[in-house]
């Protein structure tokens, strides 16, 4: 074992869940490779298959309302310093965050690129509607960058993982389907049963030859017509960003509100392209409802479905853009295409995010700042935003030369730019 790097001495890493994959297992090969001490606590099968270090993993096989009482136990037994977890929402990892908080322990978190597909996310206590970034103002990231000589990192010279990340994904639930015998208490924290997620996750996998062409042929079909269009940018319904930071439960009533405010306010010649989640599984028949809702409120003339994939060609040609909260809303205001959001989100700024009521925003869309945006975009990128990728083997290797740095920082990415002034409000509101 190497000696300790500068600001590892006496760390103890302990990993709960990560992405799908082998992500989690290199990074703590990596911070094991410091000096520091690394280990990881697997609630199922799926966990316990990607943790390739067996002698550093901890089954929890109790019931989950024992889950907090056990980490403090783990906390205290091996000294952990760190905590390590992929999103916050889900229980046992929003129980850890504020176990983290009051022992005085950092919690890393990691989630999926706030600007995606290049990038992936790492910030400490909290993402998305629990980021420092939702109490920080654009005119702070603005000053912070004017006193900062960091330079702003370039985006990956490959990126590509979506058959990967599907392939983890299927490959997780198999695990957790077929070899869980010994994690009876294990819950998931979606309510879909697992055989039915992994069947789901294997018929994408299967299909995905098909639903390229299917999207070629509706691509083609919105940018062969020459109608102005608005794009409708549709989310997991059971994702954490969806659930835990917005008032929808599910896409459809999203898209009740989206069909109403289009049948009022947009010109008659104006069309409505309803762009799916690239990882969408079909939950929701979410093809149907969008072509009764259309009917419904007389536009079924004026739109048009198509399926996952990716969204520059359509963002390109775009009139504006409605979300509730996603990450391809950053891909919008780069463009300096005209956004409405329905949900919490890190980049919900009123200098680029419009506030117009749905009618008003479909008949005349309020443009960003552009300027505004590409201070955020640069601030994002100088601090909580990674190169790299969890899924590919390319993306985990770039992410993997320059996170551990950060993970061993005693200063959190955002603090490491703003000010002490700017820096010391958060961090209170972070810990109380």
């Amino acid at each position: 074992m190497s000696s300790p790097a500068k600001g590892a001495k006496r760390r103890v890493f302990l990993f709960l869940q990560g992405p799908h994959g082998p992500f989690f297992s290199g990074l703590g090969r990596m911070l094991r490779s410091t000096g520091a001490e690394v280990w990881r606590v697997g609630f199922n099968a799926g966990d316990q298959a990607f943790w390739f270090d067996k002698s550093s993993y901890i089954p929890f096989r109790d019931a989950p309302e024992n889950w907090r009482d056990r980490l403090l136990e783990l906390i205290d037994e091996r000294n952990v310093t760190d905590i390590v977890l992929y999103g916050d929402t889900r229980p046992v990892h929003s129980k850890a965050v504020k176990v983290a908080k009051a022992k005085g322990v950092t919690a890393h978190v990691f989630e999926e690129g706030y600007l995606r597909p290049w990038w992936v996310t790492y910030e400490r206590f909290g993402s998305n509607g629990n980021s420092r970034l939702m109490s920080l103002g654009v005119q702070q990231m603005q000053h912070a960058l004017d006193q900062s000589v960091l330079q702003v990192p370039p985006p990956p010279s490959h990126w590509g993982d979506m058959r990967q990340h599907i392939f983890y994904g299927a490959l997780y639930h198999w695990f957790v389907l077929f070899l869980n015998q010994s994690y009876r208490n294990f819950r998931r924290h979606r309510d879909l049963p697992v055989s039915k997620e992994f069947k789901l996750y294997f018929k994408r996998l299967a299909l995905m030859p098909f639903h390229r062409i299917q999207r070629r042929w509706a691509t083609a079909r919105v940018l062969g017509n020459g109608h102005p269009y608005h794009l409708i940018l549709l989310q997991l319904g059971h994702d954490s960003s969806v659930q835990a930071h917005s008032d929808y439960s599910c896409m459809s009533d999203f898209l009740e509100d989206v069909f109403l405010g289009f049948a009022k306010g947009a010109p008659a010649h104006h069309r409505l392209v309803v762009k799916e989640h690239p990882l969408e599984n079909h939950r929701e028949p979410l093809h149907r409802r969008v072509r009764q809702m259309a009917k419904a409120h007389g536009v079924s003339d004026r739109v048009h479905y198509v399926p996952g994939g990716k969204l520059a060609k359509l963002l390109d040609g775009a009139n504006s853009a409605v979300t509730i909260n996603s990450t391809a809303g950053q891909q919008v205001l780069w463009r300096g295409i005209p956004l409405r959001i329905f949900g919490r989100s890190v980049y919900d700024k009123p200098e680029f995010v419009s506030r117009q009521p749905l009618a008003a925003f479909f008949a005349a869309p309020m443009p960003p700042n552009r300027d505004a945006y590409q201070s955020y975009r640069r601030f994002l990128l100088k601090t909580s935003q990674l190169p790299g990728g969890f899924y590919s083997h390319r993306g985990r290797r770039q992410l993997l030369r320059s996170v551990a740095d950060m993970m061993l920082d005693t200063t959190d990415p955002y603090q490491s730019v703003l000010s002490d002034k700017e820096a010391l409000t958060p961090q209170l509101k972070l810990v109380e």
